[in-house]
């Protein structure tokens, strides 16, 4: 195998200290200016930083644009940003990316490089949980179709149905049912979704989620505030809001949902006598969440 000059290493550190420090600084701009979200601008910048004294002046001088082969390869997702998440999440995999590589060759230039940007790797990883969600609420992106059970005798059979046929989001929701039976229904569905790798939620009931260590719960209204549920379980479960006009929906993307629910769109008998909601009210993707790239889901009963 060919010996890689002195050169080509410094090209190589060059190009991926660039992309580093530029891609977290797209993601600083949209926590500073947008979320004005101190801390996660500081870590942007704290991870920057820590990057600057390795972009030393050789590697600098051994860059040659006007020849580098890479310049003219492109592929068509790069010109794709379908919403802010999408564009966060691409420049945060730029980032990552970029310090495996600065890891693995800068151990040719300094054993110290390689290992400071694998610890900076491991920070961002933790950086985009804290700005995109945990992976629960990354899997909550996937999901198409959202079960929501209602009380009957044959309740594991009729989600289990639904699970084999490639459902990945199921609700339990059981507003009557005495709290021990509740908790027994629910400790079984949860187990039930673990099996077929679906994601479970708890409707209304912060506690019997925690309980069965569900993967997050749907709130109403007249539920705890989002904000409370947050801290009770931690920012790597899922929180779900029900919503009937723009303020409630504005409300819950203020206080961090993860997801909105809108309804009831068509008629359905756990909303019995609520007014079904005019499609046009929100195009059922209004502009912020289409700007935010939150999910929606639309309640409705079976057909």
């Amino acid at each position: 195998m060919q010996q890689a000059s002195p050169t080509a290493i410094a090209r190589i550190l060059d190009a991926n200290l660039n992309r580093a420090r530029e891609g977290l600084r797209t993601v600083e701009e949209w926590c500073r200016f947008a979320l004005e979200n101190r801390e996660l601008a500081e870590e942007c910048k704290q991870l920057r930083q820590a990057l600057a004294p390795w972009h030393q002046d050789d590697l600098r001088a051994a860059r040659d644009t006007p020849n580098d082969v890479g310049t003219q390869l492109t592929h068509a997702q790069e010109a794709l940003r379908t919403d802010v998440r999408a564009l966060l999440q691409a420049n945060l995999c730029r980032v990552e990316e970029a310090l495996r590589v600065l890891e693995e060759y800068g151990k040719l230039r300094d054993p110290a490089m390689g290992a400071c940007c694998k610890q900076l790797r491991y920070r961002v990883y933790a950086l985009e949980s804290g700005l995109l969600g945990s992976k629960l609420v990354q899997r909550l992106q996937q999901c198409s179709l959202y079960l929501v059970t209602s009380p009957q005798e044959n309740l594991l059979a009729t989600v289990e149905a639904a699970l084999q046929g490639g459902l990945k989001l199921v609700q339990y929701r059981d507003k009557d049912t005495e709290d021990q039976l509740r908790w027994q229904r629910a400790k079984n569905l949860r187990e039930l979704c673990r099996h077929y790798e679906a994601l479970f939620l708890v409707n209304d009931r912060v506690d019997l989620a925690l309980a069965v260590d569900a993967d997050g719960v749907h709130l109403g209204q007249q539920d705890l505030p989002i904000t409370v549920a947050r801290q009770l379980l931690g920012l790597d479960k899922i929180i779900g809001c029900s919503t009937t006009n723009p303020e409630e929906m504005a409300k819950a993307i203020a206080e961090g949902a993860d997801y909105i629910g809108v309804g009831p769109v068509y008629a359905t008998p756990t909303k019995a006598g609520k007014n079904l909601l005019v499609w046009s009210m929100c195009s059922m993707r209004s502009p912020t969440l289409r700007f935010l790239g939150l999910p929606l889901a639309a309640l409705t009963g079976r057909t």
